[in-house]
């Protein structure tokens, strides 16, 4: 715990013990949907899926040339060639049938001559077939399942579809498959300064939900993105318990500790808050909760305290109680152009600019944004990523090789 008592909380909580005790209040859902592979893309297996059929279905020449009886072919040799007579559609004694790469094998025969081994000879009406190399059963033949045999294992629960995925399974005539429902989110903004559109004076554009509710769908979630409820313990209380039947209720704004900050009482009503102030810069102001079994994240009403407090609290949690796979963001390794100052004990997220850097300089060059204020929504949306201070770090110092963390990624 960190003091913070200028800030208004007298304690806080570290980002990780914050986290631990949210993700231990949340439960995965077991809920379930049957979608057509087609439509699957991205979602996570509910339960083990085997082939249908084989594939290929069928035995197939794997190269061009002609379908014969191997044992037609015993002793053929450049010098001594063995002549077959050329037929249409079924392969007999003597005979050979001319296919190409991935057409079926035709019947009766069991191997594949290619055609550099081969010429052609017209005799009376019909052609003779030269073979110039003898073959076992079996040769350049691709047998029915060689790529996947008829129920074979596939995919485990748990497993993320990729396109690639859903081609194996349409091959393998697997029309359509079990999965985990996408996690429910209900997304309440709260101010009664805030406006859809046209601020007045004292107003402000609600910006912060709308943009949580787009990153809970980029992560995975079915957001629904509620109208504003002013600062009134009831309305804001009506709205919390209207989505009590979502996975996770997640506020924007009110979660300090003035006089209008009334989210975590109303929720300490309803329930429990877990944490109320987390060692993190931006966004301290942040609390966590729990009512009737359903998770609730209370994020802070500036914006970019909402989005760094987002990606480290509602992303883990929509992972947990949806199934979806935990995947970190991809991170780059840059040059720190500037120090940057942190506070011992607090966990900051400096939003960095990245480039070439200067004729001469090796590798990426990270530049702090020089507007750095919780507030400053452009410098997050202009940003091309954030440096993590650790709790134990007091700031950087420029020409430090720093991590540079891409929080737009989506999984």
């Amino acid at each position: 715990m960190t003091d913070v008592s200028e800030t208004g909380f007298k304690s806080v909580t570290r980002v990780a013990a914050a986290r631990e005790r949210l993700l231990d209040v949340a439960t995965p859902h077991e809920r379930t949907d049957r979608l057509p592979v087609a439509n699957a893309d991205g979602r996570m297996l509910a339960g083990a899926v085997s082939a249908e059929r084989a594939v290929p279905h069928y035995a197939r020449a794997a190269m061009d040339g002609y379908a014969v009886c191997a044992r037609d072919t015993f002793g053929a040799s450049d010098r001594s060639p063995t002549v077959l007579r050329e037929a249409d559609e079924e392969v007999a004694d003597g005979e050979a049938v001319r296919v190409h790469t991935g057409s079926a094998l035709p019947p009766g025969a069991d191997a594949v001559v290619m055609v550099e081994q081969t010429e052609r000879v017209p005799v009376g009406e019909g052609t003779d077939v030269e073979v110039f190399d003898a073959l076992a059963e079996g040769e350049n033949v691709g047998p029915v399942g060689e790529d996947v045999d008829a129920g074979q294992a596939l995919y485990e629960a748990g497993h993320r579809l990729r396109p690639s995925d859903l081609g194996l399974l349409r091959s393998t005539g697997v029309r359509g498959v079990e999965v985990y429902e996408r996690p429910t989110v209900g997304v309440v903004p709260t101010g009664e300064e805030l406006v859809e559109r046209d601020p007045g004076p004292g107003e402000v554009v609600e910006t912060n939900a709308l943009t949580v509710s787009r990153y809970v769908e980029a992560w995975g979630g079915r957001a629904t993105y509620r109208d504003v409820v002013t600062d009134d313990r009831e309305a804001l209380r009506a709205a919390i318990e209207r989505d009590l039947t979502k996975d996770v209720v997640v506020t924007t704004g009110g979660s300090s500790v003035g006089a209008r900050d009334l989210i975590p009482e109303v929720v300490d009503d309803l329930g429990e808050v877990l944490v109320h102030g987390v060692a993190l810069k931006p966004g301290h102001p942040c609390a966590l909760g729990v009512v009737r079994e359903t998770p609730v994240v209370m994020l802070p009403g500036y914006p970019v305290a909402c989005i760094v407090n987002a990606v480290q609290f509602l992303r883990p949690l929509l992972k947990h109680v949806g199934h979806l796979p935990h995947v970190p963001h991809p991170t780059r390794e840059a040059t720190l152009a500037r120090k940057v100052r942190s506070e011992p004990g607090v966990r900051t997220f400096v939003r960095v600019e990245v480039d070439q850097g200067d004729e001469g300089e090796d590798g990426l060059r990270a530049t702090p944004t020089r507007a750095s204020g919780s507030g400053v929504l452009s410098s997050v949306a202009l940003a091309d990523g954030w440096v993590v201070v650790p709790e134990s770090r007091e700031g950087m110092p420029e020409g430090e090789t720093v991590s540079v963390e891409d929080w737009e990624y989506r999984p």
